[in-house]
């Protein structure tokens, strides 16, 4: 499997088959990918007592990390074979205490990619629909 001939969209897909290893990243924040189509995404996120800042809480990294991931995925989802991006600019907003050892959704979708620039928001929530945390990102596109 040549990775350099894959669409952004062929290869998180080929990694939810398992065909390539997910990025390291998802060792230090635990995410899987739950489900992925053009321009959207969607991860399941779970903090755990290794994520916690000096006042016991999780720490907003967390949080932070989970939306740039999903965020970016999802402006991967539309870039073609050969293309990459990097988050240049990530704003998130922190609505409540992210909670330990409870699996959250992380949410992303595309709200415009065009030629050098593509913006992306995501949303940090549970099954109940409560919201954790928003975000915006804007990522440079590498063609």
């Amino acid at each position: 499997m040549e990775l350099s001939k894959m669409s952004g969209l062929e290869l998180i897909r080929a990694m939810v088959r398992g065909e390539i290893p997910p990025a390291t990243m998802a060792k230090t924040i635990p995410m899987t990918i739950a489900r992925v189509d053009h321009g959207d995404v969607e991860f399941r996120v779970t903090a755990n007592n290794g994520h916690l800042n000096p006042m016991g809480g999780v720490h907003g990294g967390f949080a932070a990390t989970a939306l740039d991931s999903v965020t970016g995925c999802a402006v991967h989802t539309t870039l073609g074979p050969g293309e990459s991006y990097g988050t240049v600019d990530l704003n998130v907003k922190m609505l409540k205490p992210v909670p330990v050892d409870i699996e959250l959704s992380a949410k992303g979708r595309v709200i415009n990619v065009g030629k050098r620039i593509g913006v992306s928001e995501g949303v940090l929530s549970d099954d109940a629909g409560r919201i954790y945390a928003h975000a915006t990102a804007t990522c440079m596109i590498f063609r």
